[in-house]
């Protein structure tokens, strides 16, 4: 049995709806954030030396990362929702798997830290702003050519794609001028494993 190491409100609750898709048997162990820092609680250092989650043991084996823990699911799934047949689709979807937590994370992060200065961070917002607004411009151009990040079908690069865009709804200018982007955030809101892994993960502040 998979056990994922659960934090709320965070990157982990892709490991529950990815395992919902793949119709892989797992336990949720929650953990809250604690609520002055926000941060993970030190219970999860116990799991992992870094103490962030998301973490799933399979059997003993420990892995963190949530790219490398989609990775490790959809091979142990025998490739459901991996890369596509086609090559190009191939070189999307391990882009998006990629840039997901590579390029659209750090300016997010970086702006949840500006947020929080109150004045003292104001004058970096509207730059940050500007930066996360070209990733959201490029992205929804992506999604005008087809319905989903690698190409014509859902995949697990979908799933590592949320997070970033649901966060970005949240706080970081992705409205109406992104049509493709809302209507695509949508398409996956309404998929019955997104809807169970929500069930089994309990409160997620950005579905």
């Amino acid at each position: 049995m998979i056990i994922v190491h659960h934090l709320e409100n965070s990157r982990s609750q892709r490991i529950l709806w990815l395992l919902e898709e793949l119709e892989l048997p797992y336990e949720v162990r929650r953990y809250e954030r604690d609520r002055k820092t926000m941060l993970a609680p030190p219970e999860l250092r116990k799991v992992h030396p870094l103490g962030k989650a998301p973490v799933i043991d399979d059997g003993g084996r420990v892995i963190s990362e949530t790219g490398a823990i989609v990775e490790y699911l959809v091979e142990k799934a025998d490739g459901r929702l991996g890369p596509p047949a086609n090559r190009d689709a191939v070189l999307r979807y391990r882009h998006f798997l990629h840039y997901a937590e590579g390029s659209m994370m750090p300016p997010l992060l970086a702006l949840l830290v500006v947020n929080r200065l109150g004045l003292l961070g104001r004058p970096a917002r509207a730059p940050l702003l500007r930066m996360f607004g070209q990733h959201l411009d490029w992205l929804e151009t992506e999604l005008g050519t087809r319905p989903w990040f690698a190409g014509e079908e859902f995949s697990a690069a979908d799933i590592m794609m949320s997070f970033p865009l649901e966060a970005a709804r949240a706080r970081a200018g992705l409205g109406e001028r992104h049509p493709n982007l809302i209507d695509w955030l949508e398409r996956i809101h309404a998929r019955p494993a997104y809807a169970e892994a929500l069930r089994k993960g309990g409160p997620y502040a950005y579905a």
